[in-house]
């Protein structure tokens, strides 16, 4: 029989229980300052900004139309696609989003409101100098998006001043190696392909991670002050075009027709040619032949050759035959009027 009993382990578990009533208890007493909340609730409200801090401190989002670029320590790490993705806190790691899919639009020698209205034009920048020294006013717009975030975020600074400045200059160049004419009225396509190429391999040239999609040219103008003389310039210059036109037109109607007017003459002198040739041949071969006959029979042939000639010339008139055994002593009349015919 034990006469000595250990509660040592009662006393612990009492004890833990009533630290748990004073903590509650505590924390019902206690207020968070500036909140007046119960500490308990205080404590929920710092653990849930805890969390959505450090969500944001850890964690970043790349929409559909983002590259995310992680630095770390300033120097390039990796690239995420579009969605969330980890990252340490600044300023450990950094994150660049450049719009990679999106195209971008810069405007030369015109500015058009964000509001509706009427473009505005920039006379610093639409002036431009032709090869052969005339001055005429251009505007237009370039379409470029990101091709390589990389060399677009640490190759260049100010990445739409950049290529703004290198299209007015790659567009000058361009069009100074041009004549004025060509330009303003049949070039414009030539023109923008050929500013587009020497954009694009100067950007090439630069690294700069940019792609020029497409050079629109909005107007090609002569200065304000000559607009009207130019004007009467374009219009002798349709008025030439429209001559020249109607010339060829002419002459591709008239040319076709004398040449076959020619080939119709020449074919009928070489038929005319042929045909004679052929009846002199034929002519010749008949006389060469009643030659020989002529000469085995002299009479006959002299007596056949009166008949047929005498056939051929009393072939079409009209005769009157007076038989010489039965007609003696008829006396010749001469007819004053048409013999009459008689038909069998």
């Amino acid at each position: 029989m034990r006469w000595y009993q250990d509660d040592s382990s009662d006393r612990g578990s009492l004890g833990h229980s009533r630290n748990r009533v004073r903590l509650r208890a505590w924390l019902k007493r206690v207020k968070v300052p500036w909140s007046g909340l119960p500490a308990w609730q205080g404590l929920l409200v710092a653990a849930a900004l805890t969390a959505i801090i450090g969500f944001h401190v850890f964690t970043f989002r790349v929409n559909p139309d983002e590259l995310g670029v992680v630095l770390r320590f300033g120097k390039p790490a990796r690239q995420e696609p579009p969605g969330l993705h980890y990252r340490m806190p600044y300023p450990i790691d950094e994150v660049h989003l450049p719009k990679i899919t999106r195209w971008n639009i810069i405007e030369v020698g015109i500015r058009t409101p964000s509001e509706r209205g009427r473009p505005i034009r920039v006379r610093e920048e639409s002036s431009m100098l032709t090869g052969d020294e005339n001055i005429i006013d251009v505007s237009f717009v370039i379409l470029w998006r990101i091709e390589d975030a990389g060399k677009y975020l640490f190759n260049i600074q100010n990445p739409e001043i950049t290529v703004k400045d290198l299209a007015e200059s790659a567009l000058r160049e361009t069009i100074g190696r041009s004549e004025s004419r060509p330009l303003l009225t049949s070039a414009r396509l030539q023109t923008e392909k050929a500013a587009q190429k020497l954009m694009q391999e100067t950007l090439d040239h630069y690294e700069a991670g940019i792609r020029i999609e497409q050079v629109l040219l909005q107007s090609i103008d002569p200065p304000p002050q000559t607009i009207d003389a130019f004007r009467d310039v374009q219009a002798a210059a349709t008025d030439k075009e429209r001559s020249q036109n109607e010339a060829e037109a002419y002459s591709s109607r008239v040319v076709p027709e004398a040449r076959g007017e020619g080939e119709r003459i020449l074919q009928g002198a070489l038929a005319y040619r042929g045909q004679s040739v052929a009846e002199a041949l034929g002519q010749t071969a008949r006389f060469l032949s009643i030659y020989e006959e002529y000469r085995k029979a002299p009479e006959v042939t002299r007596k056949r050759m009166y008949l047929e000639t005498m056939e051929r010339i009393m072939q079409g008139t009209d005769k009157i035959i007076i038989d010489n055994t039965f007609g003696r002593g008829v006396v010749p009349m001469l007819s004053l009027g048409p013999p009459e015919k008689k038909h069998p």
